[in-house]
């Protein structure tokens, strides 16, 4: 049964799930689809072409889906599509796209965002996404899968961050940061693996010590950053987690690869 509160301001056009708990001084627009189960706890505004997956749950003072902070934007129907599962914790702003980077902002399923957090306009987030609190996603930001940022970490438009990699609280992230990265200070700078979320997520001995063999590789004295890749890739061919280093840096980007001080 879907319930929305008597002081809850309801576009009458807004596509509602079954299940649906649309809490006190909430705003839903027009344009706005809310999957099965979706909960807006108290003074949420869900605005633009957005939509939210099933069982989300949003709460209060959180913004979501208002016209991207782009001084590029020129009111083109962009969307922001919301995966499902999600916990968007208080005041946190989730922004659409922009002609310029696609027209879609996305969000995966099973993350937390933290008090604060802040998604911007073209972001393309994986799914099990944590940003802690008031951390902060420039635009066209890509963010894999299992990847954690810490409070107050601020991260460049148009960088990635690879899947289970952790990013320190209070770091200002410049460049991409490989899968399985540990990034951390003032202007970020590789200082491992994340061997600790390796572990969590149940990663095996050996391939834990696989990926450090790599990572040693990978960030060596010798020869330039392509050869030491192609090196990596006939050294290790397919092994868990390699390839997807490897694919990652070959990838085309607009942003240089963090590294070891």
């Amino acid at each position: 049964m879907t319930t929305v509160h008597a002081t809850a301001i309801l576009d009458p056009r807004a596509r509602l799930g079954a299940g649906v708990e649309i809490g006190p001084y909430c705003i839903v627009g027009p344009d706005v689809a809310l999957g099965d189960g979706v909960i807006l706890h108290s003074h949420v505004v869900v605005a633009g072409r957005t939509q939210v997956g099933a069982r989300t749950q949003i709460f209060p003072f959180a913004s979501i889906g208002h016209r991207p902070q782009d001084l590029k934007y020129a009111g083109e129907p962009s969307e922001l599509i919301i995966g499902s599962d999600n916990m968007l914790r208080e005041h946190v702003t989730m922004n659409p796209g922009t002609e310029g980077g696609g027209m879609i902002t996305r969000v995966g399923d099973r993350g937390l965002f933290m008090m604060g957090a802040h998604v911007a306009h073209d972001c393309q987030i994986g799914d099990r996404v944590i940003l802690a609190n008031n951390a902060t996603l420039g635009g066209h930001v890509v963010i894999e899968d299992h990847a954690i940022l810490g409070g107050l970490s601020a991260i460049h438009q148009f960088v990635r961050i690879g899947h289970h990699a952790m990013i320190g609280g209070m770091s200002g992230v410049e460049h991409d940061v490989i899968p399985y990265g540990l990034a951390t200070g003032e202007r970020a700078r590789l200082q491992g693996l994340n061997v600790v979320g390796m572990k969590r997520h149940g990663l095996a001995r050996a391939d834990i010590q696989t990926l450090s063999q790599a990572y040693a590789r990978l960030f060596g004295p010798e020869d330039t950053l392509a050869e030491r890749v192609e090196r990596l890739a006939d050294e290790f061919g397919d092994a868990a987690g390699v390839a997807d280093i490897v694919a990652f840096v070959r990838a085309k980007s607009s942003r240089a690869l963090c590294r070891p001080k």
